[in-house]
């Protein structure tokens, strides 16, 4: 296929109940499920990791576009909570833009959040190739 982007992570889980090391971009985190879950509860879980990657994306596309318009947004807070519905995966996605900015402008960066790559992964087509190494 023509214009694949490749980003290899790795995740590795041993022996202690789904405590996973990630390696992405030489940057080392830690996934885990809750206690309750039967995790040691020692990092975000992978969903959490799904949400972060909408909101931190959000707000740094947000943040990238303002200064290119050298807008007075001073701070974004992004907040993204999923829910399940009949096998239907709800994203809510709160922004806040601080600063001073006019209505065009923040009408404006709406529509650039739903430019952020990863919101256009998430609403795009998606196709997952698995394989045994």
């Amino acid at each position: 296929m023509a214009g694949i982007e490749s980003n290899l992570v790795t995740a590795r889980i041993a022996s202690e109940a789904f405590t996973t090391q990630l390696v992405a971009n030489g940057h080392t985190l830690v996934a885990d499920e809750p206690l309750a879950l039967g995790g040691n509860n020692l990092g975000p879980t992978p969903g959490d990791y799904l949400r972060m990657a909408l909101a931190s994306c959000t707000a740094i596309t947000l943040r990238m576009y303002a200064n290119r318009k050298k807008w007075a947004l001073d701070a974004v807070h992004v907040e993204v909570n999923t829910s399940q519905a009949d096998g239907v995966t709800l994203f809510t996605r709160n922004i806040e833009l601080i600063g001073t900015l006019d209505d065009e402008q923040k009408k404006r960066l709406l529509q650039i959040a739903n430019s952020c790559p990863v919101h256009k992964a998430l609403v795009g087509t998606i196709h997952i190739t698995t394989a045994l190494r």
